[in-house]
């Protein structure tokens, strides 16, 4: 980071966290287009460490976009260790508030959408407790299983449909309930638990209402219509299921909402 670029400000910049949507650069909306635009913004992407490379970066580049003249990585590894995390949050959140207290605007680059499931949540509020002065914005975008869903031309609900989206390192237990009380159920980040899953939406009848997908939209898009083939192979972390259960028990809904309110006479 060049600090001699930054100047003094009364006011801060504010922190956009820019959605990229899941890898196609054509899903990148007008509004995170605009701003990744702008003369002087402050370009920040998400990596797992120093040596590794940002997928949210690579969708930027891949549009056309230029990487901005002043940019950093910020590191956030994969752990479930909340005191590591903690410092690499603190540390982050640091290196965007020094740029954001000289006027300058920050984005933060975001795979897929910044409101779901995204590192940005962890950064806005790190920042947010350390400056509540701060402007944060989250720019809305396409998530992986809305990509999916409409490269499979398969809709993830319809009319009254119920949708569950959840990852599937809560457990098969609770995957299992999930089964019976929704109609579809996206199950992000397989990976760890793939076998397993494969195994109990075999025992329900559902393999034949199951999709695969891997990195959905990007150039190493993989879309697999017989999941039992995934049986003992490697996927990619960043993949994800979706399972039609038609099989499932309804219950009585209200419909108020479509009474008539008027008679024409």
């Amino acid at each position: 980071m060049n600090k001699a670029n930054f100047g003094t400000f009364d006011t801060f910049g504010t922190l956009y966290g820019v959605s990229l949507g899941p890898g196609d650069p054509g899903l990148i909306t007008r509004r995170a287009w605009e701003i990744l635009q702008q003369e002087n913004i402050f370009w920040t992407y998400p990596v797992r460490n120093k040596k590794s490379e940002s997928y949210a970066l690579g969708i930027a580049l891949r549009s056309g976009l230029r990487l901005a003249a002043d940019n950093a990585a910020l590191v956030f590894p994969m752990t479930h260790d909340v005191e590591k995390l903690a410092k690499y949050w603190l540390n982050a959140a640091q290196t965007v508030i020094d740029v954001l207290q000289s006027g300058v605007d920050v984005a933060f680059l975001v795979e897929g959408d910044a409101s779901t499931y995204s590192t940005f949540g962890h950064l806005a509020r790190t920042v947010k407790a350390l400056n509540e002065k701060i402007d944060v914005q989250p720019i809305a975008g396409v998530t992986s299983f809305n990509a999916a869903a409409a490269q499979l031309q398969a809709p993830l609900a319809d009319v009254d449909d119920t949708v569950a989206i959840i990852p599937a390192g809560y457990g098969i237990n609770f995957i299992e309930n999930l089964l019976l009380q929704f109609d579809t159920l996206v199950l992000l980040k397989v990976k760890p638990m793939l076998d397993d899953i494969i195994n109990l939406l075999d025992a329900h009848g559902l393999i034949e209402h199951s999709r695969f997908i891997e990195k959905a939209g990007s150039p190493e898009e993989r879309i697999v219509h017989d999941i039992t083939t995934l049986r003992e192979q490697k996927v990619n972390y960043l993949s994800l299921m979706i399972v039609k259960n038609p099989q499932r028990q309804r219950g009585e809904i209200m419909r108020g909402c479509r009474k008539k309110t008027a008679t024409l006479t």
